[in-house]
């Protein structure tokens, strides 16, 4: 019998050959016979070059991954255990079922997203979700863009293109992604005109500068993301919104992350609201959608209605308007805020905010034993007291009391690295857990796990011999 020479590799099938295995042909039929070509034609290469055996299970099951890898969802859930609520990076606020239903039903099929059913003609989108935010703001008329940059962005270019808008030198924010609203500004095609300093800016400030600089507007942007302390001080927004109209002058405010109930009434710091500004004579309020209102991704302008026309005649609006299903989950969520007794219990992002840490604790109990027998020998869990926080540039010096869990490298010459580590296995459970590092350990903040159920059952999987 004759001796293969030293470093021969078994030759792998042709592609033809493979393609009409029963399994490969069944997995075209399921997926569509481009993609199986690809991943066929990609496995036998790694055959050739001696990454994988080249025998027909192990070639089946590696065009079968192929597969399943392209075709994998590359948004999926998390768990978000890192101790901020409201996570830009993992998508902010969870939305309630009503919410979620309403998407499904918008997206499923027709709808009278620009059609008024009663007089059979086109109609306007913003009619789903304008009637709720002026009933809950006590606005003349509000609009909806896709984000609270775009609907400052589509204010200023609407009223003062070309022209000056007056801003406090200490509220020249910048919030996350290095968005500066100097940038917005400029893009806007406004001419910013700062008044004050940094630390100290009086009513007397803006009212040298309303002749000096013939603005066209004047913006407050509530520092949401900071707070600026010690000496300071600030023009009131009543007297602000006075000094506007003695001069017919628009004054609008950028609220951020806004809220459209009193927080105090679930134990969190005050923050101001829509409904606020506007009492106090505030032309124009601009906020999100998705942070502490607890709804989808959106911009939100209300206000005096004037204005508010003229800012939906910019064609720019159409290019930042929102789809229908954003408009199904907002109206849906704002119709909660009609029951203002049962928001804690009906909007995740509020009942998230107001959990007891008593109760954080005692889930952080039941689940320590769990994930110490998921670590194993890699080190050890114990729950420690920690803070939270709310997140997306809201309340930004507020914490919350919490309580996590702590996952301790079993020591070695660099923790860091250690706990590195333990937080990427974390982010490769299938569903992936994300949690923060802190002083050479990963913190796992309950806060925000509400499917106890489903962590516990994933880390018990993995823990079975």
């Amino acid at each position: 019998m004759s001796v293969p020479p030293t470093g021969h590799r078994p030759q792998p099938p042709s592609v033809d050959r493979v393609l009409n295995w029963s399994t490969i042909t069944a997995l075209a039929e399921a997926h569509g016979r481009p993609l199986v070509l690809e991943a066929v034609r990609d496995t036998l290469s790694r055959c050739r070059q001696g990454d994988i055996p080249c025998d027909a299970p192990t070639i089946a099951t590696a065009v079968d991954d192929a597969v399943r890898a392209v075709l994998a969802p590359s948004l999926q859930p998390v768990f978000n255990l890192t101790g901020t609520v409201l996570h830009t990076n993992l998508g902010r606020a969870p939305l309630p079922p009503e919410a979620i239903a309403a998407m499904t039903q918008a997206a499923s099929g027709a709808s009278n997203l620009e059609y008024d059913l009663r007089h059979g003609r086109r109609g306007d989108r913003d009619a789903h979700v304008e009637g709720w935010l002026c009933r809950l703001t006590g606005a003349e008329a509000a609009t909806v863009v896709n984000n609270n940059a775009a609907a400052v962005l589509l204010a200023l270019n609407s009223l003062a293109l070309r022209r000056r808008v007056l801003v406090s030198r200490g509220e020249l924010i910048e919030i996350g992604g290095s968005f500066r609203l100097p940038d917005i500004m400029r893009r806007a095609g406004c001419r910013l005109h700062e008044v004050g300093t940094t630390n100290r800016t009086h009513l007397r400030d803006f009212a040298d500068a309303m002749g000096d600089a013939n603005p066209a507007l004047v913006l407050k942007a509530h520092t949401s993301n900071y707070q600026v302390q010690g000496f300071t001080a600030e023009a009131d927004e009543g007297g602000l919104a006075r000094l506007c109209h003695e001069h017919d002058i628009p004054f609008l405010v950028d609220l951020g992350s806004g809220t459209l109930t009193d927080l105090r009434r679930f134990g969190l710091p005050a923050e101001p609201t829509p409904a606020d500004a506007l009492a106090h004579g505030v032309d124009l309020v601009t906020f999100s959608g998705d942070k502490l209102l607890g709804g989808p991704q959106a911009g939100i302008i209300v206000g005096r209605a004037d204005l508010v026309a003229r800012i939906r005649r910019n064609p720019m609006k159409r290019a930042l308007r929102c789809d229908k299903v954003t408009l199904a989950a907002l109206e849906a969520v704002l119709r909660l805020y009609a029951d203002p007794d049962r928001l804690a219990e009906r909007v995740p992002t509020l009942r998230l905010l107001s959990r007891a840490a008593d109760s954080i604790a005692d889930q952080a109990q039941r689940l320590q034993p769990i994930v110490a027998d998921w670590l194993g020998n890699e080190g050890r869990v114990d729950v420690v007291p920690v803070h939270s926080q709310i997140g997306s540039g809201s309340l930004p010096v507020d914490l919350l009391p919490s309580h996590a869990l702590r996952l301790q490298p079993a020591g070695g010459r660099n923790p860091g690295r250690s706990a590195r580590a333990i937080a990427e296995r974390l982010r490769q459970l299938p569903m992936p857990v994300i949690g923060r590092i802190a002083n050479g350990a990963v913190l796992l903040d309950m806060r925000c796990l509400e499917d106890e159920d489903r962590f516990r059952a994933q880390f018990m999987e993995l823990s079975r011999p």
